[in-house]
């Protein structure tokens, strides 16, 4: 059984780091065609933050996180990542690992496995 795990949130103050790992257990991440991360603050919606494919590293970044936020894999270690950097109080939520079988994500209709998530929360 697909298990994807997420680490690393946590509270901190805007302008702060964090970094995210989702960590795959059940079947190796060579077997997703693409992985990413998503989010959720209370009362809205689960949108995409940045996904990555996992043959060739192509990555897509939402608007608002770009050029702060950079997602990477390690194929060794089954693991991705989400570096987020200089943190605005409106990055805070729950943080989702993603991944697809078949082809990219984009939208939330395109996941095959969610992790439980992570919370970040970010302080003005």
């Amino acid at each position: 059984q697909v298990q994807l795990v997420e680490s690393g949130g946590g509270l901190v103050q805007a302008g702060d780091s964090l970094r995210l790992s989702c960590a795959a257990s059940g079947r190796t991440f060579g077997t997703y065609s693409s992985m990413g991360w998503f989010r959720q603050a209370p009362g809205k919606d689960r949108e995409v933050v940045a996904t990555i494919t996992w043959r060739d590293g192509i990555t897509y970044y939402s608007d608002s996180v770009k050029g702060r936020f950079t997602i990477s894999r390690d194929n060794a270690k089954n693991t991705v990542y989400l570096q987020m950097n200089s943190l605005k109080p409106g990055d805070a939520g729950v943080y989702y690992c993603a991944a697809r079988s078949f082809g990219r994500i984009r939208t939330y209709s395109d996941v095959d496995y969610w992790g439980k998530g992570t919370l970040v929360t970010v302080s003005s």
